[in-house]
């Protein structure tokens, strides 16, 4: 009897999935130059991305959250997916900085990132419930989120932060933070974190003593007697305090009402100048002496009170600046002293006066 045999010829082929390790950690699908595989064709798997003119989906069918593991603080998700999407940013950094009415400090924190990822920064005003708008390019709030809108880790200030600007005033934000990395690689939104910004504000108070000490009006200052070529000093400083949260911080102004040290008795004015009475014949004027604050700042002493020795400013009946900050000042304290010379010429007399008139504003 003959035998047959029965010959099976059986072939393998293998099919190597290869992703390609970021240097940050993150894994993207391969890619070359001209072409990006998006459909997995292996196991349960193999879907091709969705899209619309606006959006694009990225999935693989047969992946599950099944096994995902949550806590307070951590959630770790299982499949292919998860294995693109970027870290997701952790709450940022958001403070009122300056007892600011009108803006909030916000710092970005990458979460681990590379450095080309992008930011998009969501606020809200009643913790996202009906209000979302996201912070522009600008550091203003918009409605919309464009392309623009998502900058660096460097581009939203690096540590530094910046600005969010234009709130409202005594309105307390709540700010979130997403990421994305190119194609496929946006997750969702991160933790919150808020801040309240305050209303316009501004404290000012004058003081006139020897040394810096708190007074109480009425407020006066004996000169004593005026010696022919002698420049004399007022015995008692002119002090003023300063807080405010303006954004262009504030300033204090001087004038006088007689434009100089003024007798009815005699109709004569020794007359306030801008000049060094150690060399003019005869006149009166103001000199700033200190200048500090507590925080922000700095206040300044302005030209032309800003002279040392004997130079002063005049106090005419022109509103004049003779401090000044740029930026909100707290805890700001100042003071000047007054200087006057009289000449030969000057009729002698015993009721020399003057009234002077300090205003405060702050440049919001």
């Amino acid at each position: 009897m003959s035998t047959s045999k029965i010959c099976f010829k059986f072939s393998l082929t293998l099919i190597a999935l290869v992703f390609f390790a970021h240097p940050s950690g993150i894994f993207a699908a391969p890619a070359s130059q001209n072409y990006e595989l998006k459909d997995y064709t292996f196991g349960t798997g193999g879907s091709t991305d969705s899209a619309s003119a606006a959006y694009r989906l990225f999935g693989v069918v047969g992946e599950v959250e099944s096994g995902r593991s949550v806590s307070a603080g951590y959630q770790a998700n299982t499949g292919l997916v998860y294995t693109v999407l970027v870290n997701l940013p952790p709450a940022p950094s958001f403070t009122n900085q300056s007892d600011s009415y009108n803006r909030l400090h916000l710092v970005i924190n990458p979460g681990g990132n590379p450095s080309d990822t992008l930011f998009a920064v969501a606020i809200s005003t009643d913790n996202f419930a009906s209000d979302t708008r996201y912070v522009q390019s600008d550091a203003t709030v918009g409605s919309d989120l464009g392309s623009e809108d998502w900058q660096t880790y460097l581009g939203w200030g690096g540590a530094v932060g910046i600005d969010v600007i234009g709130l409202a005033q005594n309105t307390t934000y709540t700010v979130r933070v997403t990421a994305s990395q190119g194609d496929f690689t946006a997750y969702r939104f991160g933790p919150t974190a808020s801040a309240a910004t305050t209303v316009p504000s501004i404290s000012f108070d004058i003081d006139v003593s020897v040394a810096d000490a708190d007074t109480n009006p009425p407020f006066s200052i004996d000169f004593g007697d005026l010696y022919i070529g002698t420049v004399t000093s007022s015995p008692k400083r002119i002090w003023v305090d300063l807080t405010t949260n303006g954004t262009s911080g504030g300033k204090v102004y001087v004038y006088g009402h007689n434009a100089g040290l003024s007798s009815i008795s005699r109709s004569y004015t020794i007359s306030s100048t801008t000049a060094d009475l150690s060399t003019a014949p005869e006149g009166f004027g103001a000199q700033g002496v200190s200048a500090t604050q507590t925080s922000g700042g700095p206040i300044n002493i302005q030209s032309p009170y800003s002279g040392t020795n004997q130079v002063v400013g005049i106090t005419d009946t022109n509103i004049r600046e003779i401090f000044s900050s740029s930026a909100p000042v707290f805890g700001g304290r100042a003071s000047f002293s007054l200087k006057a010379k009289s000449s030969s010429q000057t009729p002698i007399a015993d009721d020399y006066t003057e009234t002077l008139t300090v205003i405060a504003a702050g440049n919001y």
